[in-house]
Formats: structure tokens, sequence, C-alpha cells
């Protein structure tokens, strides 16, 4: 490439091929940052996406799903059934 009868030396192609390096590490890194940020892993490296906890589903499903696959045992899912069962809201009366 020329401009204005100056040819590109050596240098300038080693910057431009660099720079271009970088942008594109930068574009894959974003991409990357952003997939993680859609789905994350719970504590025990099971993968959980951001849809699986929607309203649909309730606590005390996502309870059962754990207890089903074996993350707690019976002790721990009935603790935590009582103290979800205990702490949840009351309906009003009109």
């Amino acid at each position: 490439m020329y401009w204005y009868g100056h040819g590109m030396g050596g240098w300038g192609w080693f910057a431009m091929s660099l720079t271009t390096l970088i942008v594109w590490a930068l574009i894959v890194a974003s991409a990357l940052l952003v997939a993680r940020a859609y789905r994350r892993e719970s504590t025990d490296g099971h993968p959980v996406s951001v849809s699986d906890a929607g309203p649909d589903k309730g606590v005390e499903g996502l309870l059962a799903e754990r207890y089903a696959r074996g993350e707690i045992d019976d002790e721990e899912y009935e603790r935590r059934l009582e103290v979800l069962r205990s702490h949840a809201p009351k309906p009003t009366l009109p």
C-alpha cells in the first residue's frame, strides 16, 4: 500500500498485523464473557441456565430436583423444605 509515494516498511506491517491480532483477541474474549454471563455453573459444577430458576418452577421444585439428582440427602431436603414452607407468604383474604 502506498500513500503519497511512501511505502509501508517492515515495522508498519508488523504493527498492523499485531493490531489485527489484538482486535480479534478482544472480539473473542468479549464473546466468551457474554456466553459465560448467560450460562453459569452452580456450586456443585452442574451447569445452570439463567432461565432454569424461573417463577414457573418454584423454589420447592428446584429443591426437589436437587434431591432427585442426589445433591442433597433426605435430612437436608426435609430441613430446607420446612424452612421454605415456614417462610412462605400467607395468602390474604379480601
